[in-house]
């Protein structure tokens, strides 16, 4: 007989009934432990950016585990969604939804990349499920039975003494606080070397041998695939085979997968990759890497549009992993990390540098000047030519041009405006020789040109491109071997033997023993971009190009041509004397001056000028943040800035957050574009 007050007592101990998960009528039975799963469902709304729960059935008890895919029905569709736990009770009060389908058993989301999800979504002011899909590639069943569950043991390299990082004040320590298990934080200016034990994809294959020394895992993140190459040369000839695996977009969905699943199962701890690798789940993360901060590849063309850096430094503070960020130059952003303490400068010696950085002149100053009065404004000054000569008898010759095709840039010859289309008003160039002028935004012909601003029908050329210099160089020096490297056809290395190499920024092949001498044309083209990071571009671009040459020490010369005249240019006496610190350091003071990132936060918004106005006046901005623009960007679309202090950065990207799922709970039809921290704010 059951006492006076017992039931009440049960039920106050016991969960309410509403709490218990039951199957739908007529459902499977349910797993009898942790029948509720919290799915992160990938709808692409941000106002549904949060986890649901669902009924997991017996058939899937023991397969659906925190990390694994599953289908889910949602809002009357299927979806895919990730499992990121399972509860014996709901908080959700009403019926629950069973799972409709375990894709794979295989946890691929580890707690770690989705705690760096969240971290990247939440300062880009973005959606958790657009970071998952920059960070785990779909799945391939193929690759998953194909590919041994059993990680085989990893072994720690020999001999760690590292030629390379000798080279520089602070460079040993580095390493020697990897290989301990400590969790150092670097910006490396890395010395130009054409001797493969010294050059840059060394230093980052020593760095990556510390950190596995230690027990712990690498990534290492350049900008493409070329670059992905000479790091996987160098982390063979250092770890031996089978101790690394490149990820990368362009490997194909089944090598990716399958390079993924080795570094999540622990058949390798070391990862080369393009930016998405900066995502891999690797064991123990003991560093991440990159290479050449400033590099625009680094930013990711897709919501919430994180940059490389910025992924780097959030995962190694989740994980305790070690920083290193390393190039020839230093971007603004990390002269702020140095300034800041958040890394520690490593740089090499002046006297290192004076034999191992080429030595650069300027065409059209000095003696040049006396000698050749236009030298500075000609596309091949003389004093260049001659270089390229003398050089030739010693080995192959770079010839670096801003632009690739044959006259990009086109301009009035009288009063030297940019000539512009008549039916859409962008650039004109040609494309060939005995071509007429061409739009490079619609394609029109222009036929009979006529500047819009003085009338004039004669056109003159405003850059010069790669096929037209070759052109040139080519009844230049007759009977010299002739190679181009750029967009559509980008060449990877060439031979010692002499030749010219034409090649746009970026994508200069590398050259055995390094190139007898180096010619930058056209500076004045980069200088001169509108982009608020153009100087800083220009000497990065300049000084990759430098780095392939051979050093003063060995007779390497560089000749810089198209230098503005009318004032002095930093970046131009920065790449003289090498100094890209002090370069960053000048620019990093001028942008402080006038709140510029990175010394501020800034976020842009784009869109019709009605749904700009209703987005901002719902934003709760604070007193700190400004609010500029709009600018226009087309006849139907402007742009708004904000910017607002570092302090309060993480409150702006909570409100472009905010505003981003009120408008898609709304399910506004016209679209309003946020970006945090774009590369420049008026493009």
């Amino acid at each position: 007989m059951t006492e006076p007050g017992e039931g009440t007592q049960l039920e106050l101990i016991q969960p309410s009934a509403r709490s218990r998960p039951k199957p739908r009528s007529g459902g499977e039975p349910l797993a009898e432990v942790d029948p509720v799963a919290s799915v992160l469902v990938e709808t692409g709304l941000a106002h549904l950016d949060r986890p649901f729960e669902y009924l997991v059935p017996a058939s899937m008890a023991d397969d659906v585990v925190p990390g694994v895919r599953v289908k889910v029905r949602f809002a009357g569709q299927d979806l895919d969604g990730f499992v990121l736990s399972r509860a014996a009770e709901a908080d959700h009060e009403g019926r629950l939804a069973t799972l409709r389908r375990l894709v794979s058993p295989e946890p691929v989301l580890t707690p770690p990349v989705l705690e760096a999800a969240r971290a990247v979504a939440g300062r880009y002011g973005g959606i958790v499920g657009d970071v998952l899909r920059l960070a785990v590639p779909p799945r391939h069943a193929a690759a998953e039975k194909a590919l041994s569950a059993e990680a085989p043991e990893c072994h720690a390299p020999p001999d760690l003494e590292s030629v390379a990082w000798s080279r520089y004040a602070g460079g040993p320590a580095f390493l020697s606080h990897l290989t301990s298990g400590g969790a150092p934080a670097a910006s490396l200016l890395a010395a130009p070397s054409v001797e493969p034990d010294e050059d840059w994809p060394r230093l980052l294959a020593d760095a990556a041998a510390a950190a596995l020394a230690a027990g712990r895992g690498s990534v290492l993140v350049v900008p493409d695939g070329r670059d992905v190459a000479r790091v996987e040369t160098a982390l063979t000839a250092r770890l031996g085979k089978g101790h690394h695996v490149r990820l990368t977009a362009d490997q194909g969905p089944q090598a990716r997968y399958t390079a993924y699943l080795k570094v999540l199962r622990g058949h390798v701890r070391v990862v080369v990759g393009t930016r998405a690798a900066a995502f891999a789940p690797v064991r123990d993360l003991g560093l991440i890497a990159w290479w050449d901060d400033g590099d625009d590849l680094h930013d990711e063309p897709r919501a919430p549009y994180p940059q490389v850096r910025e992924v780097a430094r959030l995962r190694a503070r989740i994980e305790g992993a070690a920083l290193l960020s390393a190039g020839f130059s230093r971007s603004v952003t990390l002269a702020q990390w140095c300034a800041d303490g958040d890394v520690v400068p490593v740089e090499a010696d002046r006297a290192l540098l004076r034999r191992a950085v080429a030595r650069v002149r300027v065409a059209g100053e000095g003696a040049d000047l006396a000698r050749d009065p236009a030298a500075a404004r000609a596309h091949l000054p003389s004093s260049a030519w001659q270089v390229a000569k003398e050089a030739l008898s010693r080995g192959p010759v770079l010839v670096q041009v801003p632009r690739r095709g044959y006259l990009p840039s086109l301009s009035c010859q009288d009063c030297r405006r940019p000539a512009r289309c008549r039916v859409c008003s962008g650039p004109l160039g040609l494309r060939g020789p005995g071509q007429p002028p061409t739009c490079r935004w619609c394609g029109a012909v222009e036929t009979r040109f006529e500047c819009s601003h003085c009338g004039s029908p004669r056109l003159r050329s405003s850059v010069v491109g790669a096929r037209r210099t070759a052109e040139e160089l080519g009844r230049a020096f007759p009977g010299v071997p002739l190679a181009t490297s750029g967009a559509g056809h980008v060449v990877d290395e060439v031979d010692s033997r002499p030749r010219l190499v034409i090649s746009t920024p970026g994508a200069e092949p590398v050259a055995e023993g390094g190139y007898a001498a180096c010619l930058l044309l056209d500076a004045w083209a980069l200088l001169d971009r509108p982009s608020l990071d153009s100087a800083e571009e220009a000497l990065r671009r300049w000084m990759g190009a430098v780095a392939l040459t051979r050093g003063a020490g060995d007779g390497g010369v560089v000749v810089l041509a198209g230098v503005p005249t009318h004032a002095t240019v930093p970046a131009v006496e920065a790449l003289v004397r090498w100094d890209p610190a002090w370069f960053s350091e000048r620019e990093l003071s001028e942008r402080r001056e006038l709140s510029l990132p990175p010394t501020a936060r800034v976020a842009t918004l784009t869109g019709a000028r009605a749904a700009l106005r209703s987005a901002v006046d719902e934003m709760r901005l604070g007193e700190s943040v400004r609010v500029l623009g709009p600018l226009p960007v087309d006849a139907d679309t402007e742009r708004l800035v904000l910017s607002s202090p570092l302090a309060d950065g993480p409150a702006l990207a909570a409100e472009v957050a905010a505003m981003r799922a009120r408008r898609s709970a709304r399910k506004e039809s016209t679209p309003v574009t946020a970006r945090l921290d774009p590369r420049d704010p008026a493009t």
